[in-house]
């Protein structure tokens, strides 16, 4: 599983939530400038690998910031979790602007890393308000016009990680893993 997201959307500490990785989580950008994986258990059974990524900015594929670099990384997961902001610190800004922007980034660097199954997740939503919180995630998803998966949680304080993580897991088990290379196919006895 790949995070993508902006810079300080919570990427890191959303990892070191939902996993034994501890990457290093501060208040300014580019925190994180290499590749974090984390192993998230969700019973003793089942588990999966996520990976975090330095934040993007607009122009990553054209080489801005430190994401494209490691873009690459995420063509090899299975599944994307978008990373928002919707603090109230986007008063001032534009966060569904921002969350386009991304995905376009993702479009003008490969069509198959575009076209990957990707959840929205919302984070920061315990800086919302409680009684607003349903309110502006709909006008997010709205704003934004996404139709697949929405999250709303806290990286922060683990509001709505548990869910998130279960919902992750049972979508893996339900989708083919890619193909091992270099693996050798079966004999006529099935070895």
């Amino acid at each position: 599983v790949g995070l993508l997201g902006m810079p300080n959307a919570g990427k890191s500490t959303f990892i070191r939530a939902v996993s034994a990785a501890r990457p290093k989580v501060a208040d300014y950008p580019f925190t994180t400038l290499a590749p974090n994986l984390g192993v998230v258990r969700v019973d003793s059974e089942r588990s999966f690998v996520i990976a975090d990524i330095p934040g993007l900015i607009e122009g990553a594929a054209e080489g801005a910031g430190l994401g494209h670099q490691f873009l690459r990384h995420l063509q090899r997961t299975r599944l994307l979790l978008h990373l928002v902001d919707i603090s109230p610190r986007w008063e001032a800004g534009d966060p569904v602007r921002e969350a386009r922007a991304i995905v376009e980034e993702l479009r003008k660097y490969d069509q198959a890393l575009y076209e990957k199954p990707r959840w929205l997740v919302l984070n920061k939503i315990d800086m919302v308000d409680e009684a607003e919180r349903e309110a502006v995630v709909k006008q997010f998803v709205a704003d934004y016009g996404w139709t697949g998966p929405v999250f709303a949680i806290s990286a922060l304080d683990g509001t709505g990680c548990s869910a998130l993580t279960y919902a992750v897991m049972d979508y893996l088990a339900t989708v083919d893993r890619p193909a091992e290379t270099g693996a050798a196919a079966p004999d006529s006895e099935g070895n």
